[in-house]
């Protein structure tokens, strides 16, 4: 059986693509900093058989290392990474922002992304497997003094430049760019938004395609509303 290495798996886009991933036959390891959520979420998913938990700091280069051997000491191999953990901004723009929270966005938006490629790509390489990672509409679009859509540009160069090094390996990259999406990303409910399932659906179809396909980038976008009543 396959498996699914998802970061950022406690809640949101990372919780519900591991249960899409289940469905569809993988068995999938959680990592996040919160261990309870994903505990609780391991019992959703059919316990220790089908689900590993994995308390990471997605910052640190040891914890990321310890993510992956954990894994394969549950299930073996890893097929399918997805990059998914990322925070946002805590204030509107450059001059009104906070450098430490910009510290704490490029940490974990952009290096513990890197980090997790690097880690994964040895296990990757032999299983001709699939990374994947979380990018964002905000890092394919200029959003005004927006240092979160920065770390999301970054991320965009980072999927650009892997798939070029993974060129005749076999392994597969794909960067997932929702847009505005509904999920406890954000304080307050956004029902205007993509759902987190949507985002998941799109992941699943990223990694369903046959082997000769590499689907390289998917921008997700909520429909604008329509005109007419």
């Amino acid at each position: 059986m396959k498996t699914f290495l998802i970061t950022g798996a406690s809640t949101g886009i990372g919780a519900e693509t591991a249960r899409w991933a289940v469905e569809a036959g993988y068995r999938v390891a959680l990592a996040a900093r919160s261990r309870d959520k994903l505990d609780t979420l391991v019992a959703e998913l059919g316990g220790p058989d089908q689900a590993v938990a994995i308390a990471c700091d997605m910052t640190s280069a040891a914890d990321q290392q310890a993510m992956v051997a954990a894994t394969l000491k549950a299930f073996g191999r890893i097929d399918v990474a997805f990059a998914n953990a990322g925070i946002g901004s805590t204030a509107a723009g450059v001059e009104n922002g906070d450098p430490e929270n910009w510290r704490d966005m490029v940490l974990t938006n952009v290096y513990g992304c890197a980090l997790t490629a690097k880690f994964c790509l040895p296990e990757l390489r032999k299983t001709k497997g699939h990374i994947l990672l979380t990018g964002s509409q905000a890092g394919r679009f200029p959003n005004k003094g927006s240092v979160y859509g920065a770390t999301k540009w970054a991320v965009t160069g980072l999927g650009f430049n892997l798939r070029e090094e993974l060129v005749g390996s076999g392994v597969r990259m794909t960067l997932i760019e929702p847009g505005l999406t509904d999920t406890p990303f954000f304080d307050q409910a956004r029902p205007e938004g993509l759902t987190a399932a949507d985002v998941a659906r799109a992941v699943l179809y990223a990694v369903s395609q046959p082997p000769h396909v590499d689907v390289s980038e998917l921008l997700v976008r909520p429909t604008p509303p329509r005109d007419d009543p």
